[in-house]
């Protein structure tokens, strides 16, 4: 089988995702595709009538974000009419996925040169999520599908999820909020130092004004204290009811597990941070790459899914981690760092916990607590980071993955050249 070299990574600095507040919030997601599209374009000096196909992801298809942005953003970066483009949804687990597609049309021999990538602008998918509500659509799992589906596998929200795992495990609060801390530290030091530099991108208008060349999430001024003194996000959401029957997020999980008294402890400072962005990895094969003077930076070692009980639904990393470990014929020593995405602080930490990791492989730069959760483009931004990470470290391999809606978790190992 042909190997996947990826050839180059970039990515929008991510902005807070809220409406007049973030500085991307007043864009359209197709503009975001298109300025990492035209920057690995120029950045490599493609002759982008070359591009076999831009695989993109991107969670929420409506709206500004529905049709197919992997197509309609590449003639926005100016591609040639001749570049196909095609986008897919594997909630947060899309921006993994596109890039595994991407790796698996290149290893097959069917195309040599591919780029990869994920949207999402969640300032403006929180704002069609409040225009549903408003038109009485029901959330996941209650009403809005399947009934019999729905009834032998009833979906919790995300936080309560979280919150139920936290409980089922043992971990407490204190823990959760010690890795959120750690989250805001190691960005802040990752910030200072420019770690993200090689592949942050910025986003300007139409008239070329930067709009935003740095990551505007971060807290570094995070503290124990002050993460102690937030309240739990989910605990009233947990108790709502959602049909005249009285169900809850809560009742949902304790009608598999009904022994479990869930305690509320996640919140807006050990749980993803809601932003705007988007990431795209070009990846070729070695024919091509020779042939056109490219330099691989990693290839592609494996990709796999997995799913797991989507009740819990956060649960799917550690079985997706060993099956890639176990694809690759690694083992968890092989594996120099480690990117789990931090959708909440217990996925983080159950991961560590469970594969036994050591600590100071694992988010190295912080995570998504601290920078921020783009659903559709983080699993790619995440590739790039960990490349980024390897080649500053000057270290070999490693391991990302994150939980997906349904209880599913994509997971890709990567390896320098």
């Amino acid at each position: 089988m042909a190997e996947a070299y990826i050839i180059d990574a970039v990515r929008t600095p991510r902005g807070t995702g809220k409406v007049g507040k973030g500085a991307l919030a007043h864009m359209h997601p197709q503009h975001l595709a298109a300025t990492v599209l035209k920057a690995i374009a120029e950045r490599n000096n493609l002759n982008t009538a070359d591009v076999d196909d831009v695989i993109w992801s991107t969670s929420t298809q409506k709206g500004k974000q529905g049709g197919d942005m992997g197509r309609m953003a590449a003639l926005d970066a100016g591609y040639d009419q001749r570049v196909s483009g095609t986008t897919l949804d594997r909630f947060c687990g899309g921006g993994i996925s596109s890039v595994s597609f991407a790796a698996g049309q290149i290893m097959s021999g069917l195309e040599d040169l591919v780029i990869a990538g994920g949207t999402e602008m969640m300032s403006l998918t929180a704002t069609i999520a409040q225009e549903e509500m408003a038109a009485g659509l029901k959330p996941l799992g209650m009403g809005s599908g399947n009934a019999r589906l729905q009834e032998a596998y009833p979906q919790s929200h995300q936080g309560v999820c979280g919150d139920a795992i936290a409980s089922m495990e043992g971990i407490s609060r204190e823990a959760l909020d010690a890795l959120g801390l750690e989250s805001q530290r190691r960005a802040a030091v990752a910030v200072a130092e420019g770690r993200f530099d090689k592949s942050l991108v910025p986003v300007t208008d139409e008239s070329g004004v930067v709009v935003l060349e740095k990551d505007e999430f971060p807290r570094p001024q995070t503290t124990a204290e002050g993460l102690a003194a937030l309240k739990p996000s989910f605990e009233a959401i947990g108790s709502m009811p959602l049909d005249e029957k009285g169900t809850t997020f809560n009742s949902l999980i304790n009608k598999k597990y009904p022994d479990v008294k869930i305690t509320h402890s996640h919140h807006a400072g050990n749980s993803s941070g809601v932003v705007d962005g988007a990431a795209a990895i070009l990846l070729s094969s070695k024919e091509y790459a020779d042939a056109h003077g490219l330099k691989p930076r990693a290839r592609i070692l494996a990709a796999v899914n997995i799913g797991d009980d989507p009740t819990l639904m956060l649960n799917a990393p550690v079985p997706a981690a060993k099956k890639a470990l176990a694809r690759a014929g690694l083992t968890v020593d092989d594996i120099d760092l480690w990117e789990i995405n931090e959708a909440f602080a217990v996925v983080a930490e159950k991961f560590i916990r469970d594969l036994k990791l050591d600590r100071d492989k694992v988010n190295v730069n912080g995570g998504a607590i601290a920078l921020g959760h783009p659903i559709g483009a983080t699993g790619a931004i995440l590739i790039g980071t960990l490349l980024d990470e390897l080649e500053r470290r000057d270290l070999k391999r490693g391991l990302v993955t994150m939980c997906a809606a349904g209880g599913m978790a994509p997971a890709i190992i990567i390896e320098r050249v």
